[in-house]
């Protein structure tokens, strides 16, 4: 438990359902806005790979930022 905290901090401490909204909303912001980027950078044709195996990671990040968010409000992990 102390190494998700470590790796996703801000996908904890969602008390009430306002707090669970705007975490998502927040992850769900930040993965668009690295898309946005990654989509850009990745017309470079030197980097498109790693650009694209960045975007996925970051995908991934989000994605398991905003499961935890959910399973922490609803007392699931402890």
């Amino acid at each position: 438990m102390d190494m998700l905290k470590k790796y996703f901090p801000y996908s904890f401490g969602a008390k009430e359902i306002t707090d669970l909204v705007v975490k998502i909303i927040v992850y769900v912001i930040v993965g668009a806005v690295a898309g946005l980027l990654i989509g850009v950078l990745s017309q470079i044709p030197v980097l498109g790979i790693l650009i694209g195996l960045l975007g996925g990671l970051v995908d991934l990040y989000v994605l398991i930022g905003i499961v935890l968010v959910v399973l922490n409000f609803l007392k699931i992990l402890k």
